[in-house]
């Protein structure tokens, strides 16, 4: 039982009120100003929608978009492979040689701060470069394998918690019933 004692003030509401407001509000204020007709963005001239239209006629934020979308594609299936084969060696392997070092560094991205993660992911992409000439220049490849280090982590996380609920005693018993250890997990997995 929690023996802290439980303040009652009236200022807590008003300071959540604060907080929700200072944090919202800009959010707000940009919605509100991109239906904004005028030009200048301190004018207002009225509700339109023209900007949204001048948005979806620009070619070069089109291609953009049309990229990320693909990168996350991309990074997303890749990263549910790997995340998914990490999460069976964590969970079912048991204890083995190196498992803590492993299981380390697929969760280090969790805890590292991204811009950090994002830094050495550059250093380590420009010392392949300047050793081995490989990647020759930092562009989808790498921003997709960056992408796939972080998601890894997550997909990683949320399977192996999965796995680790799951009893093994049906497992063995669908080998034990001639199930190939592919069909047992593809079946019993998602489902």
């Amino acid at each position: 039982m929690n023996n802290l004692p439980v303040v009652r003030s009236p200022w807590r509401i008003v300071i959540l009120l604060l907080g929700f407001t200072f944090l919202y509000a800009p959010m707000l204020m940009l919605v509100i100003y991109s239906f904004n007709s005028s030009k200048l963005v301190t004018v207002w001239a009225g509700w339109s929608t023209r900007w949204y239209g001048e948005l979806l006629r620009d070619d070069a934020m089109m291609s953009a978009v049309g990229l990320s979308l693909t990168i996350a594609a991309c990074a997303a299936t890749a990263a549910a492979i790997l995340g998914t084969i990490a999460a069976v060696v964590l969970v079912r392997f048991g204890r083995f040689r190196g498992s803590n070092g492993f299981a380390f560094m697929i969760t280090a991205p969790l805890v590292m701060p991204d811009v950090i993660t994002g830094l050495s992911l550059l250093l380590l992409f420009v010392a392949l470069a300047h050793a081995i000439g490989w990647p020759a220049d930092r562009g989808m490849l790498t921003i997709w394998l960056a992408h796939v280090t972080f998601c890894t982590a997550y997909v990683a996380v949320v399977i192996s918690s999965r796995l680790r609920e799951l009893d093994s005693s049906i497992e063995e018993a669908a080998m034990d019933l001639g199930a190939t250890p592919l069909k047992v997990f593809s079946s019993l997995r998602y489902r």
